[in-house]
């Protein structure tokens, strides 16, 4: 019984994962020039409301890790993945400051319970069934999102729908994606804890240092993810492959996960780890540095292509190194990841104010991913 329902976990799982993450974290991307030109808002403006999502972001991973969480796992996932529908949605019924924070930070939240959760659920249906190859079916979710947002917003802004309809539809799309997970995520599974003196191993050296690199890695990649459509649209030269540059990101995203993974296994996650953020780096100095269709598109495929993999080996790599208990572990990890995500997009909006560009930031957020680089090749 257990073998048959493996396959519809995971599966359920990457319908969550594209709902929770894919749309409802990252549609922002490609509504935000939309938004910009109707309502004026300063970049400044723009890296505000995506930071009030990472701060949700922030507070939802710690409280799934950390915080007993009563009535079962799949209960708060379906709640979660309807909050992130309701939220998205409503952002195309919002036209204050105020609303537009809340209900990111709201949608932040809801992604972020998503994913932890979903991930210990589906890894307990795999483990149970022996079927732990279909485990980086969850983090392919995330492209699948992405590209299904991309097309979904190209083609209402090809009909000439506002930004309130593309929000509208979002939500709605993320309702869909809500029914099918509903249908596909079997019942829970008892899980196990940690005695109390495991809980309280202390984190080695190598541990400290992939959390502080997870941390910079969450800061170099967010700022190009944020505002790579806004940084099309805003510069005539490469204005053409707007309709196409986010799903560039999405369709490389896919097989991400997947592609890491296999690297990990045959060099090591934490060298895996590494090179991808080097490739990263390029990506996203890339974007900045040499403005032309072809680069910008490359500095897409490039982003896509690395950072649903290094989320999963970082993730896959502490769990490794963790001598205590592991959920513990991983919500510093992701804390430290969603805290770099919150200063990303701040910062880059603040600084576009200096020099009406996002060169000084995203030069920032390249030599953040070679230093998160550099501590995971050198820890010990």
């Amino acid at each position: 019984m257990s073998e048959r329902i493996a396959p519809r976990a995971a599966l359920g799982g990457l319908i969550a994962i594209a709902a929770a993450m894919g749309i409802g974290r990252f549609v922002y991307t490609p509504i935000l020039p939309f938004m910009d030109e109707a309502l004026g808002l300063s970049k400044a403006q723009g890296g505000l409301i995506a930071s009030a999502n990472y701060l949700g972001y922030l507070l939802g991973a710690l409280a799934a890790s950390i915080i007993a969480l009563p009535g079962g796992r799949r209960r708060w996932i379906l709640g979660a993945l309807a909050l992130s529908a309701l939220s998205t949605g409503a952002m195309g019924l919002s036209s204050t400051m105020t609303l537009f924070l809340t209900l990111r930070f709201l949608g932040g939240v809801a992604s972020a319970l998503v994913l932890v959760l979903i991930v210990a659920f589906v890894l307990d249906h795999l483990t149970a069934a022996g079927r732990m190859e279909l485990f980086a079916l969850n983090f392919a979710g995330v492209g699948v999102g992405i590209v299904l947002s991309a097309l979904l917003i190209a083609g209402l802004a090809g009909l000439d729908y506002g930004w309130r309809a593309q929000w509208l539809y979002a939500g709605v799309l993320s309702c869909a994606a809500f029914g099918l997970a509903a249908r596909l995520t079997p019942g829970d599974i008892p899980s196990h804890h940690r005695d109390d003196a495991a809980a309280e191993a202390p984190m080695d050296r190598a541990l400290i240092a992939l959390i502080a690199a997870y941390g910079l890695f969450g800061f170099g990649y967010i700022i190009t993810a944020t505002f790579i459509s806004a940084m099309v649209r805003s510069q005539p030269e490469i204005r053409s492959v707007e309709p196409v540059i986010w799903l560039a990101v999405g369709l490389a995203a896919i097989p991400s996960g997947v592609l890491w993974s296999w690297v990990g296994r045959r060099i090591g996650n934490g060298r895996a780890f590494a090179a991808a953020c080097l490739i990263e780096a390029a990506g996203v100095a890339l974007s900045v540095l040499v403005i032309t269709p072809t680069a910008i598109l490359l500095s897409a495929v490039l982003l896509g292509g690395t950072f649903v993999g290094i989320t999963a080996l970082g993730l896959v790599e502490a769990r490794k190194l963790s001598k205590g208990d592991p959920r513990r572990d991983l919500g510093f990890m992701t804390a430290a990841f969603a805290l770099g995500q919150i200063i990303g997009p701040s910062f880059a909006g603040y600084a576009h104010r200096i020099d009406d560009n996002f060169l000084a930031p995203s030069l920032a957020a390249a030599a953040a991913l070679v230093i998160a680089a550099g501590l995971v090749t050198v820890r010990r």
